[in-house]
């Protein structure tokens, strides 16, 4: 047997399957050390989700961009509380398109540069709930891809996209209370004049954040 005898084979076995094992509880003890509120990239928890973030292409209501690259980051409790959500969207045969998440303090100050108008942009010396890492913009796609229409573009800012318009389709109106349902289900609050805009319940009394990320 390659100059191994059974029990050292049984040996080298048993304590490989051991070795693997210890590795395994410490990388799951690892992640259970990790902080609810610790900033975190929603792409290292899941494959399932589907990225059109605005703020870091010039195709937004600030015509600039600001963000260097196109990542969502979120507090680790906010993740959670949206994959959940998206796991009820794909048993339905959707998923979650995101259009924005966690927005640097730094990157407030700048939006507030470009357009200071407090019915569009948060004022930074308050903050928003992007601030503290608990809010994301966010639509639905079918599974094959294909965009669910929600009556106005992202960032629309007239009051056809409020939810309290009712002057649409039931098409339209029956996918954004599908949209609402579902997110509050899993733990967030609807913005009454944004459609696409959500928070975290439980992120509304963290503190603003400057967290910055790398891009690759």
């Amino acid at each position: 047997m390659n100059g191994f005898s059974k029990f050292q084979v049984l040996f080298l076995f048993c304590f490989t399957s051991l070795q693997a094992q210890n590795e395994a509880y410490t990388n799951e003890e690892s992640s259970n050390q990790i902080s609810d509120t610790t900033f975190v990239n929603l792409r290292d928890y899941s494959n399932d989700f589907i990225y059109d973030m605005k703020y870091a292409t010039e195709d937004n209501f600030l015509k600039a961009k600001v963000y260097d690259c196109a990542e969502c980051m979120l507090r680790l409790k906010t993740v959670k509380a949206l994959i959940a959500a998206n796991n009820d969207f794909l048993k339905k045969g959707f998923k979650i398109k995101l259009y924005d998440c966690y927005r640097p303090l730094d990157i407030q100050k700048k939006m507030w540069a470009i357009v200071s108008n407090p019915e569009y942009v948060a004022d930074p010396k308050k903050g928003s709930i992007h601030n503290r890492g608990g809010a994301v913009d966010i639509s639905l796609v079918y599974i094959t891809g294909k965009e669910v229409d929600m009556g106005t573009s992202f960032d629309f800012f007239g009051i056809q996209a409020s939810h309290n318009f009712k002057q649409l389709s039931k098409e339209i109106l029956s996918k954004r209370a599908y949209l609402k349902k579902t997110m509050i289900k899993n733990g967030f609050n609807s913005f009454d004049s944004e459609w696409w805009h959500y928070n975290l319940k439980t992120g509304l009394k963290d503190k603003v954040a400057n967290e910055k990320w790398k891009c690759d």
